[in-house]
């Protein structure tokens, strides 16, 4: 090895250790003794806690509704009719007792992101949803589908049960820690972002509308 070759290999090296390459024992140590004196566990009862999933999600400019799961095809119906939608993608193994009457569904996992562009919005449900952040946590897995549904179409509806709404994020990733290397998408109300001119875009990696129906 010449000189220039072996004083390359040694800051290649220094640079590696010190962003901490091949020490990933050490890593997961350091990681382990952070302190997590944060909030972990929610403390508000159920009502309050879909109370505060609410007021998250219209704040971040969501439609959201309730009703019980025996009104669900219903509202259903009634929340795509005044949106103006009527072909809809669904995910597999979506409820089939979820779909009213009067509407086109369209099983769309294997669907091209041009073929969904050309449907009206997706229908779907949800892994968690996080009170706290007002937020929907979608994975590749059954009644939500490939992320591709979800980035996709310009309109969403979600079917939240009561029952999947945690309060806290820790909460969330504790149930998420068995399916953890699925494809996942957090969604925070409808998608949106600003130019340096604060001027803002709704639609640009995401649907610009986002409905949310909690079943209790």
């Amino acid at each position: 090895m010449t000189g220039d070759a072996h004083s390359q290999s040694d800051a290649r090296a220094k640079i590696l250790s010190a962003i901490g390459v091949g020490r990933a024992a050490d890593l997961a140590a350091e990681y382990a003794s952070l302190p997590r004196d944060y909030i972990r566990e929610g403390a508000l009862p159920p009502a309050e806690r879909l109370d505060l999933l609410e007021h998250r999600l219209c704040e971040y400019d969501a439609g959201v509704y309730r009703c019980t799961p025996q009104a669900l095809p219903a509202e259903i119906g009634r929340i795509l009719t005044a949106r103006g939608k009527s072909r809809i993608a669904i995910p597999a193994a979506l409820p089939p007792q979820w779909l009213p009457s009067g509407f086109a569904f369209f099983l769309a996992d294997e669907f091209s992101p041009s073929q969904l562009d050309g449907l009206d919005g997706l229908l779907s449900g949800c892994t968690v949803a996080i009170a706290a952040t007002g937020t929907l946590v979608l994975q590749n897995a059954p009644a939500q589908g490939t992320r591709k549904l979800s980035l996709v179409p310009d309109y969403h509806l979600c079917v939240v049960d009561a029952g999947q709404v945690v309060e806290t994020v820790p909460q969330a990733f504790a149930l998420l820690a068995p399916t953890m290397l699925l494809p996942t998408t957090f969604i925070s109300g409808p998608s949106a972002t600003a130019d340096i001119e604060m001027t803002r875009i709704k639609g640009v990696h995401g649907p610009r509308f986002l409905d949310v129906i909690l079943t209790t």
